[in-house]
């Protein structure tokens, strides 16, 4: 893993632990300047957690929702990044883990 490349790495491994149980939705933007919306769980994931797992390979759409919403989920490649994450995760300590929630 590269940790500097990867934004918000505490954040980004809960969206990671998320995205098995329920997909990411891909609200788009409209023509009044508000640009796209992910979510999951009901939760907003930040826009440069969302498009590093997109533009990483990491998430691919699977569908609509019936409102229009898209629908994410993990692929082969994000399953592995998942899996590394977690494995990564619990090897560090207490310190580390919280060095890493609050500075990243």
């Amino acid at each position: 893993m590269f940790p500097a490349a990867i934004p918000h790495r505490a954040e980004t491994l809960q969206v990671l632990r998320l995205i098995i149980n329920e997909p990411i939705l891909m609200l788009s933007g409209d023509d009044e300047g508000y640009g796209s919306r992910w979510t999951i769980g009901g939760q907003q994931v930040q826009p440069a957690i969302a498009r590093y797992l997109m533009e990483s390979g990491f998430v691919a759409e699977i569908g609509k929702t019936e409102f229009g919403a898209r629908k994410l989920a993990l692929t082969t490649t994000g399953n592995q990044f998942r899996e590394k994450g977690l494995n990564w995760w619990s090897g560090l300590s207490l310190l580390q883990k919280m060095r890493v929630t609050l500075l990243g």
